[in-house]
Formats: structure tokens, C-alpha cells, sequence
């Protein structure tokens, strides 16, 4: 760009110079013509053609320096759309340095996110050992979420949804580690597997993973764990983690999960699609 600069006002520099010295050149053939004509008759046949002849030196020289003048005047022309050009690419790449900024930003900011979360996962993991080591539940990571998943024969008898008191003790402990995270929601997901029930309580698998999921969310609330931050839901035999073909494969179905929900930072930006 500095070089491009440089350039133009050299030309322009010349250009008024040569604008200069052609209206210099025109005074002197005016002159000169002036002069022939006012003293016309003092001069001899010989001066006379002496002055024609420097009269038409100085308009040879003048239509060369015009034509010098017209090819200057054309470059300053390309020169000017040359510093057009370069000025429009700049403010492209201002753009695109803009724009790779953002990203950047937005990448370091998904970045902290994804490593606050790990702190989280870890510090519960961390405070579930003891009942991980136990076997009375297990820690899993489904689709980005943290799942701490507790087994129905802990929690349940079959077809039931009243906690017994083992896996009100399990609760108990579970709710400490959970008030204990703050800023964030769990959900009480139940499952069932495969296998029909139908009672006039539970009409369906739906009705019985709901009320279990409502249970657990219930007796949470009363151990500590805020009530605005428990939801619950129930799955029926749709997410099997196993095969339901044979025992242990139900039995692995048959469960109660406690999913660590993401916040609202931690979801897509989807605000411009609020105008489509």
C-alpha cells in the first residue's frame, strides 16, 4: 500500500510539472508569433523563415509533450483503479480476519465449557466411588451426558413402585453428592424391559417407569437435593442398554438413571433462528 502511494503522487508530481511546461511552451510560440508579427517588416526573408521554423519546433515539441501528457494521465487513471482494488481487498480480508476471530472466540469459550463439565463429571465420580466400588450403581457418559444409573432391584420389587429400604439408603447418599453440585438440573429417567405388565395400577411399561422415575425424584426433593432442579420421565422398554433376549439383559433394562443435564451455555446458539 505504501508503495502504491508513493507512486501515484510521483505521477501526479510530473503531470503538473508537464502541465507546467506546456502552457510555458504556448506563452513562448505566442511570443514569438507576436513578435514576427509586430516587426514583421524589419526582418529579412532569411529571419522570417528562421522564426517560422523555430515557431514550428516549438509546436512539435508541444504535441509530444501533450501526448506525454495524455499517456500520464492514463496511467493515473489505472493507477487509481489499481488503489481501488487493493483498498476493496483489504476490507475483504478486514472481514474474514474478523469473522476467523469470532471463531476463535467461540471456539475458547466451547473449550472452558467442555472443561468445566469434566470438573464436574470427575468431582462426582470422585464421590460416587465408594458406591461404584459397592456395585450399588454406575457411572456412565451417554451421548455428552453425564448418567449415574442405579439398578430396579436395588431400588424396586418387580412390578413396584414403592423404594425399599435398601434403596432408600442408596438415595440418601446419592441426594448428598447431588445438593452438593451446584448450578445444575438432573433428570429422573426410568426403564423398563421388554416384557409386558398390566395391572390396574400400571396399565403399561409407561405408566410403571413413570411412577418409579416420580418416586425417586420425590424422596431426592426430601434429601437435600432443591425440587426445581429434579425433573422426571419416564421411558418404558424404549432405550434398552442390553438385549432383552435373555435374563440378564432385562435385568440390566430394569433401571433408573440420574442424567446430569447440560445449561443453557453449554447448548447451540439458536437465536438466529428465531426470525425463520
Amino acid at each position: 500500500m505504501h508503495n502504491g502511494g508513493t507512486g501515484y503522487n510521483s505521477l501526479h508530481s510530473e503531470r503538473e510539472g508537464r502541465v507546467k511546461r506546456n502552457r510555458l511552451m504556448r506563452l513562448c510560440t505566442a511570443a514569438v508569433m507576436a513578435s514576427a508579427l509586430f516587426v514583421g517588416c524589419g526582418y529579412s526573408e532569411e529571419e522570417m523563415q528562421a522564426k517560422r521554423d523555430e515557431i514550428t519546433g516549438l509546436n512539435t515539441k508541444l504535441s509530444a509533450s501533450e501526448e506525454r501528457a495524455n499517456a500520464f494521465e492514463a496511467k493515473l487513471g489505472e493507477l487509481g483503479v489499481s488503489n481501488a482494488e487493493l483498498n476493496e481487498r483489504l476490507n475483504v480480508a478486514g472481514v474474514e480476519k474478523s469473522e476467523l476471530q469470532r471463531a476463535l472466540e467461540e471456539l475458547r469459550a466451547r473449550e472452558k465449557q467442555a472443561q468445566a463439565r469434566l470438573a464436574v463429571f470427575t468431582e462426582m465420580v470422585n464421590k460416587f466411588k465408594a458406591m461404584i466400588d459397592s456395585g450399588k450403581l454406575r457411572v456412565r457418559v451417554v451421548r455428552g451426558r453425564m448418567v449415574v444409573e442405579l439398578a430396579e432391584n436395588i431400588l424396586f420389587d418387580s412390578g413396584k413402585s414403592d423404594l425399599k429400604k435398601e434403596g432408600q439408603d442408596a438415595l440418601t447418599e446419592v441426594g448428598a453428592v447431588l445438593s452438593s453440585i451446584p448450578n445444575r438440573d438432573f433428570q429422573i429417567a426410568g426403564h423398563t424391559d421388554d416384557i409386558p405388565i398390566k395391572s390396574a395400577k400400571f396399565p403399561s411399561n409407561w405408566e410403571l417407569s413413570t411412577a418409579r422415575a416420580v418416586e425417586v425424584t420425590r424422596f431426592l426433593s426430601t434429601k437435600g437435593v432443591d425440587p426445581a432442579r429434579l425433573s422426571a420421565a419416564g421411558y418404558a422398554e424404549t432405550q434398552p442398554v442390553a438385549s432383552n433376549a435373555d435374563a440378564e439383559g432385562r435385568k440390566q433394562n430394569r433401571r433408573i438413571e440420574i442424567v446430569l443435564m447440560p445449561n443453557l451455555d453449554e447448548l447451540p446458539d439458536l437465536s438466529s433462528l428465531s426470525g425463520k
